[in-house]
């Protein structure tokens, strides 16, 4: 990694700290000299803000000019919310005031290069032609936890079961085990449970012969068969009824297969996914659900809902209006807001059904919070609502400095609250409480 302080002393500091960890350290005390190299090899930078010929703000849009993916955690001891913003909105991946420990250091460099890991892990997916377009998003605290879970077991064998609401990505993480694994050149076959009879749902995974029933007119190669050696996923698995789920769990525990009507077994080698929107653990209790066969599956995933981690919202909202030729349309600020504070109960399928149905409806360059569907204007009224009483001086000043920080960081709800020092949860409740969520963000002078 690289460093750039007009400071010699703080270079070595620098160099010494991150030393510790394994880190190969270059250090420049000029932010110019260090522009006439090639940035590119190195996997991180950190420039202090204040230095002479060039500073550090003026370094990073230089950097992401060439180098627009490579991170940045910028230093000051002349730190101000101000020089906070504007070096988040130029693309600072973080931000560290002076002095700090060598820990602090340490520790804002790991959490950088591990985020960056995970996103070079995701653009390096090796997706087939129907799945382009179709990811995983986010770089929320939620989604970076759930990231390292899906690196951790994607070249496994073991069997996974996705757990997660309806519509929040349970067969894009079942793709994106697959597509990570060493399985990704074999087949990636699903099996929507709940779509297909449970008495043709046999038939369908295992495959029958010719004559095995009525209608059998030729013989039949399962989807279990034919994902030899790839990945089958099962959607909706709690949809399988109890005397299929037995068959299954047969096939789980030595990998035989027989066709209906025949009398040959054939072993087949693939990896089992499968997710359920359901509670797992209650349909065992009810006795909907073998406990056996949910002992079969080795690792259990829980997609994070989008109510969890509403910082991807914009992300994801910018992802979509691409994804269905919108690029050049802007939602606007109070539109955001309104979009930030719904809880979102169908996820991420339902961002994309009021996204669609908005454009469809209102095809403006920019939406505004009267374009969305009614739903959020009811949201807009019980913001409103909700912040209608009068505030104390203190609160005014209070509310004053958060807006700022979220219009600066453009709603970046995390950032915005590393600025303020204060976590993500009592942010949303202030955002709440202040009526900052509202199509009208109150204004900056005392009333």
């Amino acid at each position: 990694m690289l460093v750039i302080d007009d400071d010699a002393v703080a270079c070595e500091f620098l160099q010494e700290a991150l030393s510790l960890d394994g880190y190969e350290v270059k250090a420049y005390t000029s932010a110019k000299e260090a522009l006439k190299q090639d940035l590119s090899r190195y996997d991180l930078l950190m420039s202090d803000i204040r230095m002479p010929e060039m500073d550090g703000l003026q370094f990073l849009g230089e950097v992401h000019k060439k180098w627009p993916d490579l991170p940045v955690i910028l230093m000051t001891a002349y730190g101000s919310l101000e020089t906070t913003m504007e070096a988040i909105s130029l693309g600072a991946w973080d931000y560290i005031s002076k002095p700090f420990s060598p820990e602090d250091c340490r520790s804002i460099v790991k959490k950088v290069l591990e985020v960056r890991e995970l996103r070079e892990k995701r653009l390096k997916l090796d997706l087939s032609e129907t799945d382009k377009g179709q990811e995983l998003l986010g770089s929320s605290a939620p989604m970076v936890e759930f990231y390292k879970q899906i690196a951790r077991v994607a070249d496994a064998s073991a069997s996974v079961l996705i757990e997660g609401e309806s519509g929040t990505g349970k067969e894009l993480t079942a793709r994106s085990l697959h597509n990570m694994s060493s399985r990704r050149d074999k087949p990636f076959v699903v099996v929507h449970c709940g779509a297909i009879p449970d008495n043709l749902l046999e038939s369908e995974l295992f495959g029958y012969e010719k004559g095995a029933f009525t209608g059998a007119s030729h013989q039949h190669v399962g989807l279990l068969e034919s994902a030899e050696g790839g990945t089958v996923f099962l959607d909706e698995i709690t949809e399988m009824s109890t005397a299929l789920q037995g068959k299954f769990l047969r096939f789980m525990q030595n990998g035989e297969i027989r066709k209906i009507g025949s009398h040959e077994v054939h072993h087949v080698a693939v990896r089992v996914v499968a997710a359920a929107n359901k509670n797992i653990d209650q349909e065992v209790d009810a006795g909907r659900f073998r406990l056996d066969l949910l002992y079969r599956f080795i690792v259990r995933l829980r997609v994070p809902p989008l109510r969890e981690r509403k910082d991807d919202i914009p992300l994801l909202i910018e992802s979509m209006l691409k994804k269905f030729g919108y690029a050049n349309v802007r939602i606007s600020v109070e539109a955001m807001e309104l979009l930030m504070s719904y809880d979102w109960p169908g996820n991420v399928r339902e961002m994309e059904n009021m996204l669609q149905q908005t454009l469809l409806l209102s095809p403006f360059a920019v939406i505004l919070p009267e374009n969305l569907p009614v739903r959020f204007q009811q949201q807009q009224e019980l913001v409103k609502s909700d912040a209608s009483y009068e505030l104390s001086p203190l609160e005014i000043a209070e509310r004053d400095k958060i807006l700022q920080t979220l219009q600066a960081t453009l709603w970046n709800q995390s950032k915005a609250a590393q600025i303020l020092d204060i976590d993500r949860k009592t942010l949303r409740l202030k955002i709440r409480r202040y009526g900052l969520v509202s199509g009208k963000n109150p204004s900056l002078k005392n009333p």
